[in-house]
């Protein structure tokens, strides 16, 4: 009899082990779908990482690109304002050039003006101008001819060309004749 009990014991023992084997091994399929349920919950993360990757560095290259193209435009439109400047600076220096041999020419035809001219008639004309402008037509006239002229002028007025002469050029008629004095 002890022999049964301790068979059924046994037996008992066995159909309990048995029983927790099986909990077991449904805890195990448990468990082992609510891992493959994350894998592919992780799967499904890391493709939606992967597309948005793509998409930002499709876009990065996009915004690259126009603003490869802007910045190409930019120097296109830097490398012909260059250019015009360039350009307009040339234009500058050739009319200024001009403008100095207009203003040579125009001088040098007054001076001849004044040279054929009577001394005592140029006198008259250079009276009635500014002390500026009849000092800028005498500097280009020579030493005799200024003085034939001046020797004929108001006294007081060639006193006051006189000391615009010393001053030399330019010749400003807002020049105050006292500050030279």
């Amino acid at each position: 009899m002890i022999r049964y009990l301790f068979s059924l014991l046994l037996l008992l023992t066995i159909l309990d082990a048995n029983k927790d084997l099986v909990d077991c091994d449904s805890v195990f399929e448990q468990r082992k779908d609510e891992l493959l349920r994350e894998m592919e919950r992780i799967d499904e993360r890391e493709q939606e990482f992967r597309a948005y990757q793509e998409a930002s560095k499709a876009l990065m290259e996009q915004k690259d690109k126009k603003l490869s193209q802007k910045l190409n435009e930019l120097n296109e439109k830097l490398a012909k304002a260059e250019a015009t400047k360039k350009e307009i600076i040339k234009l500058y220096e050739e009319n200024k050039k001009l403008l100095s041999e207009i203003s040579k020419a125009k001088d040098e035809k007054i001076s001849n003006a004044y040279l054929k001219m009577k001394d005592k008639k140029a006198a008259k004309i250079l009276d009635d101008m500014t002390r500026a402008e009849a000092a800028q037509i005498l500097f280009n006239l020579t030493p005799k001819k200024i003085s034939k002229i001046m020797e004929k002028m108001n006294p007081a007025n060639a006193s006051d060309v006189t000391l615009l002469l010393k001053a030399g050029p330019p010749f400003d008629s807002n020049t105050s004749i006292n500050t030279l004095k």
